[in-house]
């Protein structure tokens, strides 16, 4: 079972309002006051208007390159889900946290920071790096300024365990998640005058169409990834927008979509697809309207994540977490920044990606004492390799 220290810390986090479109320096603040009582500085970097902020601190100043503890301080809303509690009670009950965020993934930060002293006191010739970022839940935009922040100070981690909800178990791949949005714009007439016309939603169909038929050859002719839950690449379009009444042809649509790629696909190739798809149509549009056209925006673009059962760190992890075996996840989390850092990584954190963003989220006082004995064999840790 968890340390009562560690329970109240994660609770503490938990009941902190940190949904990713709020500010998160409450719960910055309070981490970087309870190390700095440890005498631990720590690092922030913070969003253009300073309303959010990274936070890293390093535990063992002096020490070799050491091992990265990270986590994403934002959640995702609640509004509309039914919650049998008010969802920042962070009440325990049954033998579990509840809370949004306590899977994903406040309890593991919790966790981490309750064994700050342990990691200042341990005699491991490595340093223990705490990373904890902002805005990971809209497109993992914090940790990439953390990272670059590590870039510019020469600060060189030798591996990192990202602690998002595995139920303990160490994941070593999952697929990237990259959303666009399209706007096209054509003209407007009354539509007994369709010749006169470029029809927005129309133009907007056949593109989205080429990313549905994008979808299906990725099922049918992709080479598999066993151990996923869709061992493939897939494409799709979540949201669509366009036209003001029925007698206007019309001029503007918008529509979203995303690809979520196998570490073994492309996905900046399977965007330029799309993007020479919509391109090939504008000559026919600006024939009627100079003005026509295509333009798309990047949303978000989280790369895929591919470790190795024989990596150092996952090894490491399998003997701290007690798991012989590795898994796969199916959800999208900063490890492939940090891989692409040269960093390397593994997935490992109390809790199911089942319970995460759900009414009544919960992480088990189990999964939550897994994670306690893990951080407390990392203190005891005498070799990374």
């Amino acid at each position: 079972m968890i340390s009562a220290h560690a329970l109240e810390l994660a609770q503490t986090l938990v009941r902190m309002n940190t949904v990713s479109h709020h500010s998160n320096l409450e719960l910055i603040h309070f981490i970087r006051d309870h190390l700095a009582k440890l005498g631990v500085k720590s690092r922030l970097t913070f969003n253009a208007d300073k309303t959010k902020a990274n936070l890293f601190a390093t535990l063992g100043e002096g020490k070799s390159a050491g091992v990265i503890l990270s986590g994403h301080t934002d959640t995702v809303p609640w509004d509309g889900q039914d919650w049998t509690m008010d969802p920042l009670s962070a009440l325990v009950k049954e033998g579990n946290l509840y809370g949004r965020g306590s899977a994903d993934m406040k309890a593991f930060i919790g966790i981490a920071v309750s064994h700050a002293e342990q990691f200042l006191n341990s005699e491991a010739p490595f340093a223990i790096h705490l990373a904890f970022s902002y805005d990971e839940e809209v497109g993992c935009f914090g940790v990439k300024e953390l990272i670059a922040d590590l870039r510019d100070a020469s600060i060189k981690p030798l591996a990192c365990i990202v602690g998002e909800p595995t139920s303990m178990i160490p994941a070593i791949a999952h697929k990237g998640v990259y959303r666009y949005k399209c706007c096209v714009r054509g003209k407007e007439a009354h539509s007994s005058l369709t010749p006169h016309s470029v029809n927005a939603i129309e133009m907007a169909a056949r593109v989205v169409g080429r990313v549905r038929d994008m979808a299906e050859d990725f099922e049918k002719n992709e080479p598999r990834f066993e151990g996923f839950d869709v061992p493939f690449s897939t494409s799709s379009v979540g949201q669509f927008h366009g036209g003001i009444a029925d007698n206007v042809v019309p001029r503007d649509a918008e529509f979203r979509y995303e690809f979520r790629d196998l570490p073994t696909a492309n996905a900046a190739q399977m965007q330029s697809e799309v993007v020479a798809y919509a391109k090939s149509l504008e000559p026919a549009m600006k024939k009627v309207a100079p003005a026509a056209g295509f333009e798309f925006e990047t949303i978000c673009e989280i790369p895929s994540f591919l470790g190795s059962k024989d990596d150092p760190v996952t090894r490491l992890a399998q003997e701290l977490s007690g798991e012989k075996g590795t898994t796969l996840v199916a959800f999208g989390t900063e490890a492939g920044l940090f891989k692409n850092a040269g960093i390397s990584t593994v997935v490992c954190g109390p809790g199911s990606i089942q319970q995460a963003h759900q009414p009544d989220e919960y992480v088990s006082l189990e999964q939550l004492g897994r994670c306690e004995a893990f951080m407390q064999g990392l203190a005891r840790t005498r070799t990374l390799g």
